[in-house]
């Protein structure tokens, strides 16, 4: 089978970037397909060729006898389906990754640009921008990302893609070979001379295996579904709070007021002629005049 230590390490990466249902998904990806293949899957399927035996000694018909029994082993048949379901998981975390760097190069360069010279139209037109490019990445109090944005539509379509190769799989080992093991196989393909009945070994056992990652990948495909399910509510939570938080009334001192983003210019007046002091303020007292 391999070493899928490298492979498991940045799955692992994923949980950290994941939901609840989708932790679990990778949970069964780990317990129930890589240890189950790697312990037990070679032991069961290893006897596949040299113990499947037909009731001629006709040469070459034993092999093309195999041939049309197993188009694809099961074992190879079902790591290609692991690595296929995986690789979307892998895409997402490549973004993952890159939003990581890019929101540390943007708080470095912010740290540069907070070191110049204040007052400079320039400096503060480019941490202006770089500002903007930060909120536009969602980073928690843990140093995590927040799955927002487009973060959100990559997460989405690696879902997606996981539920429809994970119901290609399974309808392709439903076409390949059923849902069970038969112990004979009749075959009929040149150079065999006549009907050919071939035997499989432990018939039972393969059965079982087979029952088994089948009810794996049903559950692997129903977490898919309903991680779908909980990213919609999610999305039309959010959709449904943020309406009521535009209609709320405009406070003192926020942006809602109309004159807060709004510049105004003070031009110089001359040494014009003033109008006469207010008789009502003439005859204030001394105490008076200071509380004014």
């Amino acid at each position: 089978m391999g070493d899928w230590g490298f492979l498991e390490k940045l799955l692992d990466q994923v949980q950290e970037h994941s939901t609840v249902v989708g932790k679990i998904w990778l949970t069964v990806l780990f317990i129930f397909r890589i240890l189950i293949l790697g312990l037990a899957g070679e032991s069961v399927w290893g006897d596949e060729q040299s113990d499947f035996e037909c009731n001629t000694a006709q040469p070459g018909c034993t092999n093309v006898c195999y041939d049309q029994a197993f188009p694809i082993s099961h074992i190879r048949y079902w790591v290609l389906q692991f690595l296929f379901v995986s690789t979307p998981t892998l895409v997402y975390l490549g973004h993952v990754i890159y939003l990581s760097r890019r929101e540390e190069r943007l708080r470095q360069k912010e740290g540069e640009l907070r070191a110049l010279p204040a007052k400079n139209p320039q400096v503060e037109r480019a941490l202006a921008a770089v500002e903007r490019q930060m909120a536009k990445i969602s980073v928690a109090e843990d140093g995590r990302l927040r799955i927002r944005g487009a973060l959100m539509g990559t997460y989405v379509a690696s879902v997606l893609c996981k539920s429809v190769l994970e119901a290609g799989f399974l309808y392709g080992q439903w076409r390949l070979y059923g849902w069970t093991m038969e112990p004979v196989f009749v075959c009929q393909r040149a150079p065999c001379p006549y009907l050919v009945d071939c035997f499989v070994s432990r018939p039972t056992e393969k059965t079982i295996f087979i029952i088994f990652m089948l009810v794996v990948g049903l559950i692997s495909l129903v977490l898919n579904l309903l991680e779908l399910v909980h990213l919609l509510c999610r999305c039309l939570s959010r959709g449904m709070r943020a309406p009521q938080g535009q209609d709320a009334p405009p406070t003192q001192g926020t942006s809602s007021d109309p004159y807060t983003d709004q510049v105004f210019f003070y031009l110089p007046v001359g040494q014009g002629p003033s109008s006469p002091p207010c008789p009502t303020y003439n005859g204030l007292s001394s105490s008076e005049q200071n509380w004014a």
